[in-house]
């Protein structure tokens, strides 16, 4: 069961280290197709998506999820949820702590440096997206816990993550590094809150 358990977790960090070394190769790349094949209804769209998928929304579904089972009297579930809400607030805080420290300039500011270290002012606040961190931890403790239920709900970080790209928040590896940290976040609680071994 250790060697099992060794093999995965290797196997998860070569993933993870070849996924955030492609995005940074290809961050240039990607800004400037998306750029190229913008068009007003896909923009519309985009910023629908991201104004619907940042923290604050998914903490009241949370929150509302979390009162239903509570009420029904669903122990389960009313910890599932609230383990969900748990990894949220992780995320958000840890994905906060290192945009203000990083300081990378957004894919819409002229800036001469990409990084800039400590900055307060939001335009330099790219690495990680803050909405795709919150967004996987949320519903990647989902994914751990019910793996039927949680699977298709990822296609939702996936979309806020394409939104944020879509509309020069964010580049490709602020995104991938934002579902990393996120499901790092996951991870955690799922064996800290619900004491899910696998």
């Amino acid at each position: 069961m250790k060697q099992r358990s060794v093999f995965y977790w290797t196997l998860g960090f070569l993933v993870a280290a070849i996924a955030i070394a492609a995005s940074f190769y290809f961050d240039d790349v990607v800004r400037d197709f998306i750029a190229r094949h913008q068009n007003p209804g896909m923009r519309n769209f985009m910023r629908n998506v991201s104004r619907f998928g940042d923290w604050p929304e998914h903490f009241a579904l949370g929150l509302i999820l979390a009162a239903v089972a509570w009420w029904r009297g669903n122990k389960k579930w009313t910890r599932i949820f609230l383990s969900m809400l748990i990894a949220l607030s992780i995320a958000g805080l840890a994905g906060r702590a290192i945009k203000v420290t990083t300081g990378r300039a957004r894919p819409s500011v002229k800036s001469e440096q990409a990084w800039n270290g400590p900055r307060l002012s939001s335009k330099y606040h790219a690495f990680p997206s803050g909405h795709v961190v919150a967004s996987t931890a949320f519903f990647g403790v989902l994914t751990f816990a019910s793996w039927r239920i949680g699977l298709p709900c990822l296609l939702i970080p996936i979309l806020i993550g394409v939104s944020r790209i879509y509309g020069g928040a964010h580049y490709l590896s602020d995104v991938v590094c934002a579902a990393v940290l996120g499901m790092l976040c996951a991870i955690l609680v799922a064996r800290f809150f619900l004491k899910i071994e696998n």
